[in-house]
């Protein structure tokens, strides 16, 4: 086989690898940013943590009720706890997500790419 073909194969198959082990990455990240409670999920965003600190910043933290992603009513008992534990795993995920990626640069072959 041609050197130059087979060294463009190498490339695809090293870029194919790659994209594949960034979806991985992604795909547990937002795995990691589901919070469960109360027999609730919800997907940790930006979003959420937003809303849930603008409830409190409005004197909402007793009692509130929040849609989770199954759009079912979650009863929230205590606001502020809630948004401590969004922040939390959110930056827990949002870390593991970084050094991970961080790993996944650094391998500049399939073999590597794929331990």
């Amino acid at each position: 086989m041609d050197e130059r073909l087979e060294k463009a194969l190498d490339f695809a198959n090293f870029m194919v690898t790659l994209n594949n082990q960034k979806r991985s990455l992604r795909e547990k990240y937002y795995t990691e940013c589901v919070y469960y409670h109360n027999g609730g999920s919800f997907s940790i965003s930006k979003d959420l943590i937003t809303f849930v600190k603008t409830l409190i910043d409005l004197g909402n933290t007793d009692q509130v009720v929040l849609i989770d992603n199954n759009d079912l009513p979650v009863r929230i008992e205590n606001l502020n706890q809630f948004l401590d534990d969004i922040i939390d795993q959110y930056f827990i995920a949002s870390n593991n997500y970084y050094n991970e990626y961080q790993l996944l640069k650094k391998n500049r072959s399939v073999e590597a790419l794929t331990k």
